[in-house]
């Protein structure tokens, strides 16, 4: 079984630009996958104004019964999160090498235009192997 079911990545102004599912569990259609990172980018946004803790960048890790949520925000704004099976481990170093593969393919990409939605290849392929990657990591522990 896949221990990652989808990954997300949501531009500074919360709209969602990439979505991709990795696992056969709760495949979403586009409007769920929509309400889902617009949803995330509220709560995130809410949680930073409404922590006591000066300089708070907002919610990082989010546990349910059933799936764990893990957030990486970069300098910019740009949100990258996984939704997972629960005690997944190393998620937070699979969503920095998330974030490099994106800043090597995707802003270095001369026809992509900033916060519009991802349509590179590279991406998708070095993408993909990562994540098969870590599952394969994580079925040999």
């Amino acid at each position: 079984m896949a221990a990652i079911y989808s990954l997300y990545i949501i531009n500074k102004s919360g709209g969602l630009i990439f979505y991709k599912d990795c696992g056969t569990k709760g495949r979403m259609d586009t409007n769920d996958s929509l309400r889902v990172a617009s949803l995330w980018h509220s709560m995130h946004a809410i949680s930073q104004q409404l922590s006591p803790v000066n300089g708070c960048s907002g919610i990082e890790l989010l546990e349910a019964d059933t799936f764990d949520l893990h957030c990486f925000q970069s300098l910019p704004g740009t949100k990258f999160f996984v939704v997972c099976e629960p005690g997944t481990p190393n998620m937070e170093s699979l969503l920095r090498y998330i974030y490099e593969l994106y800043t090597d393919y995707v802003l270095k990409n001369p026809f992509y235009e900033i916060e519009m939605p991802i349509r590179c290849e590279l991406f998708d392929i070095n993408l993909t192997q990562a994540v098969q990657s870590d599952r394969v990591a994580l079925l040999g522990r």
